[in-house]
């Protein structure tokens, strides 16, 4: 297969996907599926506070946002010692919303045991703007990205300002930091 094909498929993959869950937004509450916030360590208070200065989401539940990336890899193993390294540096916070990797799938996953049943042992991506480190797979944010390339997330925020503030703060830790915007659904995943 030609890349144009396939990035042309995963295009219309992703926008299926997002019509699915849309057609089941009146069945569900948006906080469904979302993990209760699990902050592994203490906050920083260098860390620019995540902002509602933007545009609410319309109505299809998408919102514009701005990740702050550390990192991106195919190894999950080093980025998870990035993350930590950064942590004990920076003193941010690891959030990893009781996800972890299970090597047997070779998968970000929720636990086998989660009360989510549609997401038990499967990928449940952050979505919501907050300032913490987490690995996520890039593809959820940027369609055009491999499906096992791993980003090492540090913030994600409703404006670039803050997203490039945190990038200011992660450069000297992090050398090859960026800030990427992306369309995100926010809507239940129900």
């Amino acid at each position: 297969m030609t890349k144009p094909f396939i990035a042309r498929f995963n295009s219309l993959f992703h926008t299926i996907v997002a019509v699915m869950f849309i057609a089941t937004l009146p069945s569900c509450n948006t906080q469904t599926g979302q993990s209760t916030a699990h902050t592994d360590t203490t906050m920083a208070t260098t860390v620019p506070v995540a902002d509602s200065t933007a545009a609410p989401a319309d109505s299809t539940d998408m919102a514009m946002l701005w990740f702050t990336i550390a990192d991106t890899s195919n190894s999950y193993a080093l980025l998870a010692a990035k993350m930590y390294a950064l942590q004990k540096t920076l003193g941010w916070p690891i959030d990893t919303m009781g996800r972890y990797y299970n090597p047997k799938k070779d998968l970000i996953a929720v636990p086998d045991n989660d009360e989510d049943e549609m997401y038990r042992g499967e990928y449940y991506p952050r979505r919501y703007p907050s300032q913490n480190l987490s690995l996520e797979y890039y593809q959820t944010y940027m369609p055009n990205s491999t499906e096992k390339n791993i980003a090492l997330v540090a913030g994600i925020y409703e404006t670039q300002q803050s997203a490039d503030s945190l990038l200011l703060l992660l450069k000297p830790a992090a050398l090859h930091a960026f800030v990427v915007k992306a369309n995100v659904f926010e809507g239940c995943m129900h």
